[in-house]
C-alpha cells in the first residue's frame, strides 16, 4: 500500500506528522511531496518538514492508494491554487482511489472540483465556502467517510483521520494492532 501526501508552505503541522506517522506503523509506504520541490517547507506554526521527494517526482512512483491533503489555511490555499495538485487529485478520483483532505484541505478539493455531491466535513472556519458552494453535503462530524473521499476538522482530529485512513485501506484488525503502543483512547 503507498500514500502521498502533498505538503505547501502553511501546511499544518500536526495534520502532516500524525497521519504520516500512523500509516508508516501501519506498514503503508508513505512519501511526504513538496508542492515547491524538496526545499524544507514552512509549517503554520514555524515548524520545518523536509519533502521525501518534489510532487512531480513522487507521481512518477504512482499510483497511490490514498492522496492526502492536511489543512493549514496557507498550505490548503497553496493546494488548491496548483495545478499539479488538481492533476493528481483527479487522476485518484478517475480511478476510484482514496482522497482524504483535513481542517482546511478539503477548499482545495472544492477548487479542482473534487467530490461532487459528497458529504464531507473540514474545520469550521471554512465550513461556510464549502457549504455555499452547492457542490457538498456538509456534516460537522469529525471525520467523514463517503466512498473514498475522507474528510476530518482539525488538528484534534488527526489521530482519528489517520485511523480512518488506515482502516480503509488495511482494515480494522490493524487500526487494533497499532492503537494500544500510541496509548490512544478511541
Amino acid at each position: 500500500m503507498k500514500a502521498l501526501l502533498l505538503l505547501a508552505d502553511g501546511a499544518e503541522e500536526m495534520e502532516t506528522v500524525i497521519p504520516v506517522d500512523v500509516l508508516r506503523r501501519a506498514e503503508i509506504d508513505v512519501t511526504v511531496a513538496g508542492l515547491t520541490g524538496i526545499a524544507p517547507v514552512t509549517c503554520s506554526r514555524n515548524v520545518v518538514i523536509v519533502p521525501d521527494k518534489s510532487v512531480e517526482d513522487a507521481v512518477k512512483e504512482g499510483p497511490y492508494d490514498v492522496i492526502i491533503l492536511p489543512g493549514g489555511g496557507g498550505g490548503a490555499k497553496n493546494l488548491s491554487e496548483s495545478s499539479a495538485v488538481g492533476i493528481v487529485l483527479k487522476e485518484q478520483e478517475n480511478k476510484n482511489g482514496t482522497i482524504a483532505a483535513i481542517c482546511a484541505g478539503p477548499t482545495a478539493l472544492l477548487s479542482h472540483g473534487i467530490g461532487k455531491g459528497k458529504t464531507i466535513t473540514s474545520h469550521p472556519g471554512v465550513s461556510e465556502k464549502l457549504i455555499n458552494s452547492g457542490m457538498y453535503t456538509y456534516s460537522e462530524e469529525r471525520v467523514v467517510r463517503d466512498g473514498q473521499l475522507i474528510t476530518s476538522r482539525g488538528p484534534g482530529t488527526a489521530f482519528e483521520f489517520a485511523l480512518c485512513i488506515v482502516e480503509t485501506l488495511k482494515g480494522k484488525d490493524m487500526v487494533e494492532k497499532i492503537v494500544p503502543p500510541m496509548l490512544l483512547k478511541v
